[in-house]
């Protein structure tokens, strides 16, 4: 080999490598870009239960992604979560949850995921909560969402909660003129209501909150508790055909994730005879009036005001 082609391969070597060189440089930058110049990930806010959720989509918008464990038309009292749900909570930015001993069934999945260091927020932290009293027993009323006005409480300390995890709440100050309009409505509708006509039996003590607000009387319920996971014993249908008698309550309201015989066993045990209307109480439905949380109040104060506009 000749001085001449030595020197000519030796630059061709070089050339090489400065075009592989080149060529790096240029796949490293190009990835720097793709990272930078995508769409950042959103923070993911997990909540417990449908109610809750339709409201914290109307609040964070397109801010954040929003996880809702519980499906329509399922009990927050009984729902259960999957493994892979339950560790999507424990890897979330923020986990809203009803409280109040409402989640009974995904509890500890919450606790678990506060232990890791995910902040938790409590919608019944924001009220002043009620309880729920029957003869030997009490507790407190988790079902917080049957007064707008409280929701309005619950959705402005949300929004200081949404803030302090890096997401920007837009939706917020509409939502509670929603709200605002929304209880403007019930009392209009449940303003037309005689006072003596303003009597509640649930299947569950659910109506605490709208009582308390609208000045309506809870009679009773057929299962004497503050949960759906109770059972009414004899004594207690006994009890409660009497204070329906004496109330003359025209209508038990059973919510749509419990079956009817719940109410309808009262006629049939006790021979107590009245109407039976179903109301979305304890959770959204997968479509119709009830799917969003302002439609199902407002369904459900239609429902109320027709029922105990009847006569015996």
């Amino acid at each position: 080999m000749t001085q001449r082609d030595a020197e000519r391969r030796g630059a061709g070597r070089r050339g090489g490598r400065s075009v592989t060189a080149l060529l790096l440089a240029a796949l490293v930058l190009g990835g720097t870009a793709a990272c930078t110049t995508g769409p950042p990930d959103r923070p993911t806010v997990a909540v417990t239960t449908n109610i809750l959720g339709d409201v914290v989509h109307e609040v964070v918008g397109d801010a954040a992604d929003v996880l809702v464990l519980m499906p329509p038309g399922a009990d927050p009292h009984s729902f259960e979560v999957s493994a892979q749900d339950a560790a999507r909570l424990r890897s979330a930015d923020l986990v809203v949850e009803n409280g109040l001993g409402l989640e009974e069934g995904i509890a500890r999945h919450v606790e678990a995921a506060a232990t890791d260091g995910v902040p938790v927020f409590t919608a019944g932290d924001a009220v002043d909560a009620l309880e729920w009293t029957a003869d030997g027993d009490s507790g407190p009323d988790p079902h917080l969402w049957t007064d707008p006005v409280r929701m309005a409480e619950v959705v402005q300390d949300l929004d200081g909660a949404l803030r302090d995890v890096g997401v920007d709440p837009t939706g917020t100050d509409a939502y509670l003129d929603e709200l605002a309009a929304l209880d403007a409505e019930m009392a209009a509708a449940f303003a037309r209501i005689p006072d003596d006509r303003r009597a509640l039996v649930t299947n569950h003590h659910v109506f605490g909150y709208l009582a308390d607000r609208y000045r309506f009387r809870v009679v009773g319920a057929v299962i004497p508790s503050g949960t759906t996971l109770a059972s009414p014993s004899a004594a207690d249908l006994r009890d409660l055909a009497e204070a329906i008698e004496d109330a003359g309550v025209p209508t038990i309201f059973a919510d749509l994730s419990q079956p009817e015989r719940l109410a309808e066993v009262l006629a049939d045990e006790v021979d107590v005879h009245v109407e039976i209307r179903s109301l979305a109480t304890e959770s959204l439905t997968p479509d119709g009036a009830a799917s969003t949380y302002l439609g199902m109040m407002r369904a459900n104060t239609a429902s109320i005001t027709a029922g105990l506009s009847v006569r015996n």
